[in-house]
């Protein structure tokens, strides 16, 4: 049973932002974020309610011969709602990991397999470039060393729009791909692998670096040839000492790669910090989905069999071809629904 003052204080709590945003009193933008957060919250808890209210009537109808008929014929209607509308209630009164909102760093990497893990790592920056243009993201490579033949060594994206990190946490770990490599001419079927890491974006707030602490070389820019080549040193890359950490960019501006880089940077100490602060809470991340364990295999691509399959809850698709075109929200939605699952059972919902 859901305890009726927590939902009553929620309502209150909405009611107070609703009050102080019209007012223009407080941090207006720390009202939205939370105003935003607990708006669908409260809109469930109203449904819940209301169907309660529908219920109770509905069961005194029962004592009255002229609408008895009616009632016995919509209470089993109303009665079937309450589970689905309750666990819908329960979900949303789950804890809400604080980084969701949050913009994300994309970091693919190949694994073994050579060429074919490269040109594989290409292959999901795309898949997941074409994903958030279906969401509407901005997505933007921060950093990016490819291979003659078209692979990734190492990109960096950063992506930005609603709910980013909230969806693509789930992406975190190795991805392995079966298929024959185009330079195979005996048509033998080829595994390689990747790697995805995704970030929350860190803020200055959360990660205070010690100017002490970094290393900041400039590097020269490679040109195309003639007069403008290596005119400036514009490339950074700043090491920080004590982690070991190294981040570069190479964009044209030495002012705006110093700032990218920095970025970078306190979004790596950030996620460093979070995986710290996860492993102490759980005696055993790796049995929950979503723990961001990168050295998990956690997906499959086989091309051959036209088949995807998410190893950590068994879901099998065979739509391979438009999963590679960024069609992720089914793999993506049942991970979800697995985590807060997970969640419910641990809180003995």
């Amino acid at each position: 049973m859901i305890p009726s003052d927590r939902l009553e204080q929620l309502r209150q709590r909405l009611g107070y932002i609703e009050a102080q945003m019209a007012e223009g009193a407080g941090d207006i933008a720390a009202l939205g974020r939370e105003y935003a957060d607990l708006k669908p919250v409260v809109a469930q808890i109203d449904e819940w309610d209301r169907l309660q209210s529908d219920i109770a009537e509905t069961e005194e109808m029962l004592s009255d011969p002229e609408m008895r008929a009616l009632a016995e014929d919509e209470l089993p209607r109303l009665r079937a709602r309450l589970p689905e509308v309750e666990r819908a209630l329960q979900v949303a009164l789950l804890p809400r990991d604080a980084a969701d909102a949050r913009p994300a760093m994309l970091e693919i990497r190949p694994g073994t397999g050579g060429e074919e893990a490269a040109l594989f790592a290409a292959d999901l920056l795309r898949m997941y470039q074409r994903y958030a243009e279906s969401k509407g993201w901005r997505f933007e490579i921060v950093e990016a060393q490819e291979t003659e033949l078209g692979g990734i060594r190492d990109v960096t994206a950063h992506i930005a729009g609603e709910g980013v990190f909230a969806r693509l946490k789930y992406e975190s770990g190795v991805h392995r791909v079966q298929r024959v490599p185009e330079t195979e001419s005996g048509g033998r079927i080829h595994t390689s692998a990747a790697t995805v890491a995704v970030l929350p974006e860190a803020e200055e707030v959360d990660i205070r670096i010690d100017p002490n602490d970094l290393r900041i070389d400039t590097m020269r820019s490679s040109g195309a040839g003639g007069q403008h080549v290596n005119t400036t040193d514009s490339a950074v890359r700043i090491t920080h000492i004590p982690t070991g950490i190294v981040v570069t960019s190479s964009e044209k501006s030495q002012h705006r790669n110093r700032e990218i880089a920095m970025q970078v940077l306190r979004t790596r100490l950030y996620d460093a910090e979070r995986q710290r602060a996860d492993s102490e809470r759980s005696a055993d991340r790796k049995a929950q989905v979503g723990s961001g364990d990168r050295s998990e295999r956690i997906r499959t691509y086989n091309f051959p069999q036209g088949r995807m399959t998410d190893h950590r809850i068994g879901l099998t698709l065979y739509k391979l071809d438009q999963i590679m075109a960024g069609d992720l929200d089914d793999i993506i939605d049942a991970l979800i629904a697995e985590h807060q699952a997970a969640q419910l059972a641990e809180m003995g919902a």
